[in-house]
């Protein structure tokens, strides 16, 4: 039977509430200023709300939702952030993983885990924590936090030894199962994904994880643009596809407002995944089919 994954990313939930004065202090002082600067113009949430009732109407069997919610991780932006997410769907049927916006400030970090416990909680129970696992039918859904506080203009990212640890040992059981392994993190997982001062600080190692224990799909947010590129694994290339923001409006056809739908068989050779991407092109007001793609290993 088709399993039927949705992936969007990156909303960037406006309008930004009024900071207090002592609230933008260091890096969240140069995140505010750059969003009275234009970031608001380019996060359309008249766009974010259709593009949603478009992924709705298409009854995906889950969601998944890579991270940057939040803008500069105000208290006041968590109960927005919060109530967006369910409009995506009950928490058991749609997972969440911070992005660098998510972890702005290290005063966001308790309110982070806080908010979005329930899309972040593992089939087996306990308090949430990174990787988690879930897993819906034969697909394993493994989610990363690669949402780090960074110094003011840097927008990189971090996994670090405890996730990177567990992370193994979860691909190896989901592996040895034979589920397909979707892994979420918002942050692109391979050297060169992003620009100098926005990618991943410790890609390589987590590149040398997969080369050893596989993974089906990996999905990420973080860049606002559609992307595919492939990493080594053991038996087979590992596709790691990244999507355009939810809710920006200007630029390329890759970078406009779009969600992915894939569609995931399972088949005596292994595993089909077909994805299709849905969007808002130029000179429209309808989310339409932007093109399908084949993410084979």
């Amino acid at each position: 039977m088709t399993f039927v994954l949705a992936h969007l990313s990156d909303a960037h939930i406006g309008p930004l509430p009024r900071p207090r004065n002592r609230e933008l202090l260091g890096k969240r002082l140069t995140g505010y200023i750059n969003w009275r600067r234009g970031r608001d113009r380019i996060h359309n949430m008249e766009v974010l709300a259709q593009l949603v009732a478009d992924l709705r109407r298409q009854h995906p069997d889950h969601v998944a939702m890579t991270g940057d919610v939040l803008n500069i991780g105000l208290a006041a932006e968590f109960p927005f952030a919060s109530a967006w997410l369910q409009t995506l769907g009950d928490p058991k049927d749609v997972s969440f993983v911070p992005g660098n916006h998510d972890a702005y400030v290290r005063s966001s970090l308790m309110l982070l885990q806080r908010t979005f416990a329930p899309w972040t909680g593992a089939d087996i129970g306990g308090e949430p924590s990174y990787p988690y696992l879930r897993v819906r039918g034969d697909v394993a859904l493994i989610g990363l936090c690669s949402g780090i506080p960074t110094a003011p203009l840097l927008a990189s990212g971090r996994l670090g030894t405890e996730q990177r640890d567990r992370l193994e040992i979860l691909l190896a059981e989901t592996g040895a199962r034979g589920l397909m392994r979707v892994v979420m993190i918002h942050h692109p997982p391979n050297r060169g994904g992003s620009s100098p001062g926005r990618g991943l600080t410790d890609a390589r190692k987590l590149e040398a994880i997969f080369a050893r224990y596989g993974a089906e799909l990996v999905i990420h947010g973080h860049n606002h643009r559609h992307s595919i590129v492939y990493l080594p694994g053991p038996k087979a290339r590992i596709p790691v596809v990244g999507v355009a923001s939810a809710s920006a409006i200007p630029g390329s056809e890759r970078h406009r407002a779009a969600y992915h739908l894939y569609n995931i068989d399972k088949t005596e050779s292994g595993w089909r995944i077909h994805g299709r991407m849905r969007g808002m092109p130029a000179g429209s007001d309808e989310i339409v089919d932007l093109g399908a793609f084949d993410v084979a290993g």
